[in-house]
């Protein structure tokens, strides 16, 4: 997921997140009565966590998902899925018909993030490689999706087991390349609406590092946001810095443009609109006393409607144009805006078919633990799955992987709590995996119940 980094947990403050890895979560003296899905998992649990432990381990960056996706395909086949391998690039997709009925595609993602890992947690990750930029980096399941997977896989060994219970189509895809914004649509380009049965429902999850750990949370409508990278090249006329007067200078000129816009937010946005424009990097020069030609912006837009979006990147070149100009720069020299060609749009959780399965989930799970949650300016490339034909239902849902009592330490501000794509990420993996399982499996057997 394309979050940006919030305040990192301090070392000595991952612990007791650390140890909830290696210990199954001891439930409470007066826990309600088990279902019967939650039992199965339960039986399941030890299995899990050493699938868990090894996606956590051996994490794979995004179109590089090689092992990931052979290890999980031979997990579906042994199920008798009917399974395919390299669509779109490392994705797979596993199909299991049982008579006529609904299509529901279930999707979870594969690629880790370049970051160090920094839990402490016996199983961290110790992988090294370059990214295709040819930066060394460590790799690291910083954004949950070693939890995504190995729920998945125990919600396929779930539905495969109780074909009694449900009619239809099963489409499970593991998806590559979602933290690159690239996966989804390299899958659709691939056939997997034409080569595989056309999903009528579309369901995934992501853990929550702002949710305690098996707390369930949803959105109805636009749940995360277009996310669009933008440069600006800022071009002048160098020179020495002695004599500024003989040049246009591209820094003073960037620093106008940080400025104003922050205006587009503030005085041109309607308020109950959110958005964002960050200006993320700010390069220019390479010498004390040389003023150079050009300096050069990288921002990161942040809204929900295409509307929205299409104003702030107009917004963008209009404001560094005007200020050019008002630069004195000459014609030939404006600065050139470049929008990133690949881009995440906004997820949207049809409102009515949202309230649907957050009803099922409430009917299912004790009060309290399914909860409205509001939309964030994080990004999914999910969201491309229902854009590509906007007949289907679609929902994602939030599932909290943060122990209570480091929730409990945050409110009274004793601690800070890691973000996604933090190298501090440790999540209470085992109480995440069970609900995430439970819930897509309870969803999937709504979405495919017999008449």
């Amino acid at each position: 997921m394309r979050h940006a980094l919030s305040v990192l947990l301090a070392a000595a403050s991952f612990t007791s997140t650390a140890l909830a890895q290696t210990a199954p979560e001891t439930p409470p003296a007066a826990a309600p009565a088990q279902s019967a899905i939650g039992a199965a998992i339960a039986k399941d649990m030890d299995g899990l966590m050493a699938l868990y432990r090894d996606l956590h381990a051996n994490p794979e960056l995004s179109e590089q998902e090689v092992n990931t996706a052979a290890k999980l395909a031979k997990r579906l086949k042994a199920m008798k899925f009917d399974v395919t391998e390299k669509v779109g690039g490392t994705g797979v997709v596993a199909v299991m018909k049982n008579g006529s009925g609904p299509v529901l595609l279930i999707r979870a993602d594969m690629d880790g993030l370049p970051v160090v890992e920094q839990t402490g947690l016996p199983f961290a990750s110790k992988v090294r490689t370059k990214t295709p930029e040819g930066v060394e980096t460590g790799v690291m399941h910083a954004c949950g999706h070693d939890t995504h997977m190995t729920a998945f896989i125990e919600t396929a060994r779930l539905l495969a087991a109780r074909k009694d219970d449900w009619k239809g189509t099963l489409v499970m895809i593991l998806q590559p390349a979602e933290e690159v914004g690239r996966g989804a649509r390299l899958m659709l380009e691939d056939g997997l609406y034409t080569r595989f049965p056309r999903p009528t429902h579309a369901i995934a999850f992501h853990d929550a590092a702002n949710l305690e750990a098996g707390v369930i949370g949803y959105t109805p409508g636009y749940a995360l946001a277009n996310v669009d990278s933008v440069d600006v090249l800022v071009r002048g006329v160098g020179g020495h810095g002695a004599y500024p007067h003989t040049t246009k200078d591209p820094i003073v000129l960037g620093a106008r443009i940080v400025t104003s816009l922050q205006t587009l937010v503030s005085r041109e946005q309607e308020p109950q609109d959110p958005a964002v424009v960050t200006v993320g990097s700010f390069q220019g020069g390479a010498k004390h006393n040389i003023i150079p030609d050009e300096a050069k912006l990288l921002l990161t837009i942040r809204s929900y409607s295409d509307e929205t979006r299409a104003k702030l990147i107009e917004g963008i070149k209009r404001i560094a144009r005007g200020e050019a100009i008002a630069a004195g720069v000459p014609d030939d020299r404006m600065p050139v805006v470049t929008v990133k060609d690949e881009f995440t749009p906004s997820t949207f959780n049809p409102p009515e078919f949202a309230e649907k399965m957050a009803d099922v989930l409430k009917g299912h799970f004790p009060q309290g633990k399914v909860v409205k949650t509001p939309a964030v300016m994080g990004g999914e490339d999910f969201s491309r799955f229902y854009r590509a034909d906007k007949t289907i239902n679609s929902f994602i849902f939030w599932v909290g992987g943060v122990p209570a009592d480091r929730i409990a330490q945050a409110a009274a501000g004793q601690a800070s709590l890691p973000s996604l794509h933090s190298p501090f990420w440790a999540p209470q993996a085992d109480t995440l995996i069970a609900t995430a399982s439970e819930a897509t499996t309870v969803l999937a057997l709504d979405i495919l119940k017999k008449e």
